[in-house]
């Protein structure tokens, strides 16, 4: 029996019968593997034995649908503007601000460029009035923005620096320094400029922010290595003396932030930490 080469075995077994063909292909164990093969070859062109059906290949592997820029600007103004927890103070903050320059701007306020007198109309912190029966302008003077461009920068000051302290401690903590920093930011510009001022705008507030962060790093209360701590306190460092230096040139009330800052470091913020009792603030 010649099967050194597939043509002479196919030679081979096209000369033999049937039931020998069928014998060889069942006990195809028995003999070298060239044999039952070419048994089985033989067999399948006479008819004898169906061909194999060719595999199915398998489908190609699904890629999940890529997110479209509609659905991730959709998620992003959800963590923006939507409370749920652990972000409930920023987002209500950050709704409040926008929502009173949509209505300014509904009114026929300038979106960019409002006068002196439409933001007093709208709470602005103007020390003649606010100093002689309107107290109420030192809370509302952190939720009026003169334009579009000084809202958009405090607003992403407040988003990126607030969620990183909120989730740590708590929105009740976050809101309660972030007003009592606004309160004395605008007392303290009231104080300062003795001229009279008419001021606006929540920087003063973030300003208080990071001397709430500044409390944490300096006291330890959050969680972190060596290398870490120093790396956020040059960081929270160089925001502070960036926009305090930026301050010095252009309409902007330094002495408000200074204010703010201040209570956040040295009153609000050590107040939240004593109340955080022995817990730690972890860098979840």
């Amino acid at each position: 029996m010649d099967v050194s080469t597939p043509e002479a075995a196919a030679a081979h077994f096209a000369q033999r019968p049937d039931t020998e063909l069928l014998y060889l292909a069942r006990h195809a164990s028995r003999y070298p593997p060239a044999v039952g093969a070419a048994a089985v070859a033989e067999l399948q062109r006479r008819g004898l034995v169906p061909e194999a059906p060719a595999p199915i290949p398998a489908p190609p592997p699904t890629e999940a649908p890529s997110e479209t820029w509609g659905q991730l600007l959709r998620q992003l103004g959800k963590g923006l503007f939507w409370p749920s927890p652990p972000y409930v103070a920023v987002p209500l903050l950050i709704d409040l601000n926008v929502l009173v320059w949509l209505l300014m701007v509904g009114s026929g306020v300038s979106a960019t460029d409002p006068t002196g007198r439409e933001l007093a109309t709208w709470g602005s912190n103007v020390s003649s009035l606010t100093l002689h029966g309107q107290p109420w302008r030192l809370f509302t003077s952190l939720f009026v923005h003169g334009g579009a461009t000084h809202l958009l920068l405090n607003m992403i000051s407040l988003w990126l620096l607030g969620l990183m302290l909120e989730q740590r401690v708590g929105p009740w903590r976050l809101l309660a320094v972030y007003l009592a920093s606004g309160l004395a930011a605008s007392l303290a510009t009231v104080w300062y400029h003795t001229g009279g001022i008419n001021s606006t705008g929540a920087s003063g507030a973030i300003f208080g922010l990071y001397g709430f962060m500044l409390a944490l790093l300096l006291s330890k209360k959050m969680v972190l290595d060596k290398f870490d701590r120093r790396a956020m306190l040059g960081l929270v460092a160089y925001l502070i003396l960036s926009n305090l230096i930026s301050g010095l040139t252009g309409n902007i009330d330094n002495i408000a932030h200074l204010g703010g800052l201040l209570m956040g470091l040295l009153v609000a913020g050590p107040l939240a930490i004593f109340t955080m009792s022995n817990e730690q603030v972890g860098n979840e």
